[in-house]
């Protein structure tokens, strides 16, 4: 499955196929609109698979991508940065929230340390291995004080991305999430929702893992002082994950990207996957157009970014997790989608052509 790259972003899913299914859709045996968003949806995925009817969803991959924050060091956070590492040894053993969904729905799950302030000693050294593989550094900069990275880490972290995109490609992955971990993470996705909308603080500051009244105000003091220091920087978006991202919340922008250069489709998670999918656009636009939301999360910064993306998520469930949780949730809507376009009948099929004899109608 490939997406030829145009000269600004990636090309657009087939407008061939996107027809073709909607005819598809059109002459099921099912009434006009009765499969309201399941058959958009069907619609959607036979454009970026390029198929008709488009094909099952066998091999779904989710990339959880770990990382710590300065800035939890600041009181944006109800829970300490220490459990980001405690969280990666979870998901190794299977045992995390996303964990229980993906082994419900099918779905393989890949868990990175692109920035995680933990050494992760103990683990088996093929296990440490693979999980650092791409590790950038330990931690990001407090992003209202300093950088989160330098100019040097956010190429290397989009570059980072970009490789594990390649590499779950290579794997045969046919439908892609993004899932996170990283105590004060929804700080600067936060941020960078600001930045790509020209928002102010007060508007995409939410609780994140359920701060207080006195947490929030913190937090969007953070916020504020994190957008006044990077200045006109959040103009162009890898300036913008220099100043305000981090390692982790970078490589999902360059895995973004290259999946959509791919042409493989990604279903999206909560406040910090669609954080990346806006920075993503505004890095490749275009690449959008790959993107389905999961979920909507109870996050401000992500129904804005959603609404600016004009994508409506599948699932409303209140869960703010992270994870991925709630992408993997959304799967079996997905793969409920295909299997109508695959495997109703169509009307035609159904009903005599115009003008023949049906035969003898009884006494």
């Amino acid at each position: 499955m490939t997406g030829p790259t145009g000269p600004t972003g990636p090309a657009a899913p087939s407008a061939a196929a996107r027809a073709a299914a909607a005819e598809r859709l059109a002459g099921l045996a099912t009434p006009a609109g009765a499969l309201g968003r399941l058959g958009e949806l069907g619609v959607w995925l036979a454009a970026a698979q390029d198929s008709v009817p488009p094909r099952p969803l066998e091999r779904v991959r989710l990339v959880v991508l770990a990382g710590d924050h300065g800035v939890a060091g600041h009181g944006v956070s109800a829970y300490p940065p220490a459990i980001t590492g405690a969280m990666v040894r979870t998901f190794l053993a299977g045992r995390a929230g996303v964990s229980a969904l993906a082994a419900a729905h099918g779905v393989h799950v890949r868990v990175l340390d692109l920035g995680v302030d933990d050494d992760l000693d103990g683990l088996a050294p093929e296990v440490h291995a693979a999980l650092t593989a791409h590790k950038v550094r330990r931690g990001s900069g407090a992003l209202h004080l300093e950088d989160a990275l330098t100019p040097e880490q956010t190429r290397a972290s989009l570059e980072a991305g970009r490789a594990v995109a390649r590499e779950e490609v290579a794997a045969g992955a046919d439908l892609l999430l993004t899932g996170d971990m990283g105590i004060g993470n929804t700080t600067p996705a936060a941020c960078l929702v600001a930045a790509g909308l020209g928002l102010g603080a007060d508007e995409v500051t939410g609780r994140g893992t359920g701060v207080d009244d006195a947490g929030l105000a913190r937090k969007r003091e953070v916020v504020a002082q994190a957008l006044a220091r990077a200045g006109d920087r959040v103009a162009d978006p890898v300036e913008t994950l220099t100043a305000l991202g981090s390692a982790d919340l970078a490589a999902t922008v360059g895995l973004l990207t290259e999946a959509a250069r791919s042409g493989v489709p990604v279903l999206l998670d909560g406040l910090m996957s669609v954080a990346c999918a806006l920075t993503a656009e505004r890095l490749a636009p275009g690449s959008a157009a790959w993107f389905v939301a999961g979920h909507r999360s109870p996050e401000p910064a992500q129904s804005l970014a959603l609404a600016h993306l004009g994508l409506e998520p599948l699932l409303d469930l209140g869960l703010r997790l992270g994870e991925g949780s709630g992408a993997v949730a959304a799967v079996p809507v997905l793969r409920s989608a295909v299997a109508l376009l695959r495997d109703v009948a169509l009307l035609a099929d159904l009903m005599p052509a115009p003008g023949l004899d049906p035969g003898p109608s009884g006494a």
